[in-house]
């Protein structure tokens, strides 16, 4: 059964590298289908899986100068401090909610990729201490909703750096930097509660690295960001039925 786990978390974890997410809105539904419990194992193991992936895919987008590193800083600093806290309050929330929470926000990221997909990429970007500002307090709010949710905020964060005016391949590669801070504060914050075996964690992780090399040099070097962001919106609209039909 791991390996299966395995190969499909591998898949989805090559797609999100090329948007500079974890894979966490997949990872954990993943888990959950094949009957792990979801505070002690889905959302954990999902939000340290989110950070792997994405720490691996910034190594990539880093070496290719495509990470905002100036305008990204508070970004990072806030998803550190509010990430521990959305981690803290799933656990006073029902599991029902949370999925359902989950399900909504897997709809809004297909919708609002799609409703973008057709755009042209900008030639310039907001200045640097309006990326600053309002990247900071967008990013607070995504990684405590991350971290809720079992997520690491790639969810919001990418979108909202493409409102913001930054072209594809620099969006989906800052939303890496600021992923991995989020996911790991957010897994720091659920490590002590996670009753996951140290088997299902090696495995999966040695998945989301290669797929992660492989989605972020793909991204970086060759793939189109209109066609990504069409395949990863059926992907996610897929993945979100599957998950509302037994809830209703």
């Amino acid at each position: 059964m791991i390996a299966l786990v395995a190969v499909l978390i591998f898949l989805v974890s090559t797609v999100f590298a090329m948007l500079g997410m974890g894979g966490g809105m997949l990872h954990v539904p993943i888990l959950l289908w094949f009957g792990y419990p979801l505070k002690t194992v889905a959302q954990p193991v999902g939000i340290l899986l989110n950070g792997i992936t994405t720490l691996v895919a910034l190594v990539v987008y880093a070496r290719n100068r495509l990470v905002d590193w100036k305008g990204s800083w508070g970004m990072a600093a806030a998803a550190l401090l509010a990430a521990p806290l959305g981690s803290i309050v799933a656990r006073m929330v029902a599991d029902r909610l949370l999925i359902i929470l989950l399900v909504l926000m897997i709809f809004f990221a297909a919708i609002r990729t799609l409703m973008t997909a057709h755009k042209a990429e900008p030639e310039k970007f907001a200045p640097s201490r309006m990326r600053q500002v309002l990247g900071t307090i967008v990013v607070a709010f995504a990684a405590f909703l991350g971290a809720m949710l079992g997520l690491g905020g790639g969810t919001l964060i990418s979108p909202m750096l493409m409102w913001m005016g930054y072209p594809t391949k620099k969006a989906v590669a800052t939303s890496a930097f600021v992923v991995t801070v989020s996911s790991a504060s957010g897994f720091a914050g659920r490590v002590g509660h996670m009753a996951a075996s140290w088997e299902l964690i090696l495995v999966l992780s040695l998945a989301v690295m290669l797929a992660a090399w492989l989605g972020s040099w793909v991204m970086a070097t060759r793939a189109k960001p209109k066609w990504v962001k069409y395949g990863y919106s059926l992907l996610l609209v897929g993945v979100g039925i599957k998950l509302l039909i037994p809830i209703l």
